[in-house]
């Protein structure tokens, strides 16, 4: 009921979408800006803006709030790190982490940190590559110029650059973004699970919120922090309710801009078929986190990846469920077919698009089982097995030319792949069995226990017994192995008697193959179509209009404000006492023993979190919340649960961004944590 009223009211004549959008640093719409909130931020605080915001390459965004490489981000962005740092004896998850001293920073494996320093318009390349071409050779065409243009981005400074070519507006611009990487991130500072995530999964994507969802990294350089000239000061007051705030993070996708088609095939297929995976994987993580404390250790980040995105994807499910959004959405679509079709010209170029796109959806979904089962997202759940794909692809594509490669391994992209198989995070034997196994379980059950390729992997053993003989068998979670196999190439993996790297050498044909039917008559047929699209949305609207979020720095403005819900009023404030006030001494409301000792010496007035109308979406954990000055004033860590259609849909008058406040967090990392040095470094400026 909830989410029929909410989208009810957006069809509400003249209703405010102030706050709406995830606009590029170099298309911000300053006139609205100025015209709503008096303010029109100046080239300098663009760029100031740009350098200090920084991106997880795993998913998540940061900033730098040091002149020392110090970089904020959640909580839950970091927890990957605090885990492989963690053993049965030692549990940074639970217990958090304090480094007194520079020495006593922690590296990160597998923690990539990226600051964007250059976006250069590269469109007219790619659309030149690929014009007039279809299926496996525009695909193809787009791999190649896209590998070329990285590459020379790139050049010789591999370790250091990083370039991507992002797409905007679904193909309307293809636009070169450069980064500097930082490789060598440390854990700095990280509280307890049960502060940062307190509430847990029943408080999630809700306000009032009450966690203190930070860990402070540092980006090393030659042995050395980093030297940094652009970054966020912290502002020890905050911002007030209706003051003016900012996001600048990396929003990872939204499909506000996707046809009928695309919501359809997400709505009826996708959706419903990734919430039942996360459902079944649930119920087998919590019940093997029961066998022992080590065991829930070993399976809780995966676990709350799981429930995390359980509930974000139901909220999405739930939006366009709705018919009053696919109306609108079918609406925006026969509105913007009408104007196409007023223009000859436009009409001729444009015209077949949708259908084309619509015609790729009946493809995808004879496709959908085999491709996600053997290629895509719902494959193999295993360390063991990711290694064993990257030593085998990587072998194959690296004997190629570079624009010949798939692009996951073009040269630009190889650092990042070497990151994570040097990595020297610990493999867990017993987890990966109990993964891989409902892996191989479920392969059987979506194909068919007479499929060709079920029956190629399994053989005559049954998944548990094929996923304990590999595990029992593989040296794959030995760093040092896995780096002789990548050193070696071709010849390596040939000569390699790893149950994995044969496993994967006989499965690479089918995977290869089902990948390429995929891109020949789903992706490139949808790439190329929603290029014409945007084309007649440029020309009906320009650039006036915010793409898509691609996982790339966006800006959003917006003012801090709570909202009506019913008959009552949500404040846009909590307070650590409130925290303290919801405390039951159970899990997941029950406050660490270091917030009971320290109570007494806390200001339980401190404003702790704060909801704003900042539009954002997943990907945008771990954003700077900061005001006109470019200080910082919260910390983005959630939205309530009306920003779960958010994919689809902004609402301003019930979506809301959820923050700690910048006050709470030098508050409580002084008072709860005795991190007074930390404190001063990220004042001092």
């Amino acid at each position: 009921m909830r989410i029929h009223w909410f989208f009810a009211v957006l069809l509400v004549p003249g209703m405010s979408m102030a706050a709406e959008g995830m606009w590029t640093l170099d298309n911000l719409p300053k006139a609205k800006m100025q015209a709503e909130y008096g303010f029109t931020p100046s080239d300098a605080w663009i760029k100031r803006t740009m350098l200090g915001s920084a991106r997880i390459a795993g998913g998540c965004s940061a900033s730098f709030v040091s002149k020392d490489g110090l970089v904020m981000t959640n909580h839950h962005c970091a927890s990957e790190c605090l885990d492989q740092m963690s053993t049965a004896k030692k549990n940074l998850i639970k217990d958090g982490f304090l480094a007194k001293n520079r020495e006593q920073e922690l590296n990160c494996p597998e923690i990539e940190l990226n600051r964007l320093e250059q976006i250069t318009d590269v469109t007219s390349e790619v659309k030149k590559a690929t014009a007039g071409l279809d299926g496996a050779a525009f695909k193809n065409a787009q791999n190649a110029v896209k590998a070329r243009l990285t590459s020379a981005c790139v050049g010789s400074d591999k370790e250091t650059v990083r370039c991507d070519v992002v797409d905007l507006y679904h193909g309307g611009q293809y636009q070169m973004y450069k980064y500097h990487r930082f490789q060598d991130t440390r854990l700095v500072w990280a509280p307890e699970k049960a502060a940062a995530f307190f509430g847990g999964d029943p408080d999630n994507f809700n306000f009032p919120r009450y966690d203190l969802d930070i860990t402070l990294l540092r980006a090393y350089e030659d042995g050395k922090p980093a030297k940094i000239e652009n970054y966020f000061p912290f502002s020890k007051d905050g911002a007030q309710e209706g003051e003016m705030v900012f996001v600048t993070g990396q929003p990872g996708l939204t499909q506000r801009q996707l046809t009928v088609a695309q919501l359809t095939t997400m709505r009826d297929l996708t959706l419903v078929n990734t919430l039942i995976r996360l459902s079944e994987l649930r119920g087998v993580l919590e019940q093997y986190s029961k066998s022992s404390p080590e065991a829930a250790r070993n399976a809780g980040q995966m676990l709350f990846g799981v429930e995390n995105g359980y509930k974000a994807l139901r909220g999405r499910l739930s939006a366009l469920q709705d018919p009053v959004l696919m109306q609108q959405k079918q609406d925006d679509e026969t509105a913007l077919r009408k104007f196409v079709a007023q223009t000859p010209a436009l009409q001729a170029k444009v015209g077949g698009a949708w259908d084309a796109i619509a015609a790729s959806q009946q493809a995808y979904r004879q496709i959908e089982a085999p491709y996600g089962m053997i290629e895509g997202g719902r494959g193999f759940s295993s360390k063991y097995f990711s290694y064993a794909r990257d030593l085998v692809r990587g072998a194959e594509e690296r004997a190629k030319p570079n624009g010949e490669r798939l692009p996951e391994y073009a040269d630009a992209k190889l650092p990042e792949v070497e990151q994570e198989l040097f990595s020297t995070a610990p493999v867990y034997p017993d987890f990966e069995k109990v993964t891989l196994g409902l892996s191989f379980t479920k392969m059987r059950e979506i194909l068919g226990a007479d499929d060709a390729f079920v029956k190629q992997v399994l053989g005559k053993q049954s998944p548990d017994q094929l996923s304990a003989a590999l595990i029992d068998n593989t040296r794959l979670g030995d760093p040092a192995v896995r780096k002789a196999l990548w050193r070696g190439g071709k010849e390596a993996i040939l000569k390699s008697d790893d149950p994995f790297i044969k496993m994967e050498l006989a499965l690479d044909p089918a995977a290869r193959a089902i990948r390429s039917r995929y891109e020949k008559e789903v992706e490139s047929v949808q790439q190329k179509n929603s290029e014409l699209i945007a084309q007649a949305r440029f020309a009906q609207q320009g650039t006036s209009v915010y793409p898509d979020a691609t996982f790339t720095l966006r800006l959003s403005y917006g003012e801090v404000k709570g909202w009506k819900e019913g008959d009552k009023q949500i404040p846009p404030f909590t307070t650590i006492g409130g925290a303290f006030a919801r405390d039951t001494g159970a899990d997941p409301f029950a406050l660490p023993a270091s917030w009971h000792a320290a109570k007494s010496k806390l200001n339980l007035a401190q404003r702790y979190n704060l909801a704003t109308t900042n539009d954002i979406i997943g990907g945008n954990s771990g954003s700077p919340m900061i005001n006109r000055n470019g200080e910082i004033v919260g910390l983005i860590f959630d939205g309530n649960i009306h920003s779960l259609g958010g994919a689809f849909w902004y609402d301003p008058r019930y979506n809301r961004s959820v923050a700690v406040h910048s006050g709470a967090i030098l508050e409580t990392l002084e008072k709860v944590y005795g991190g007074g040095e930390l404190a001063k470094e990220i004042l001092a400026h």
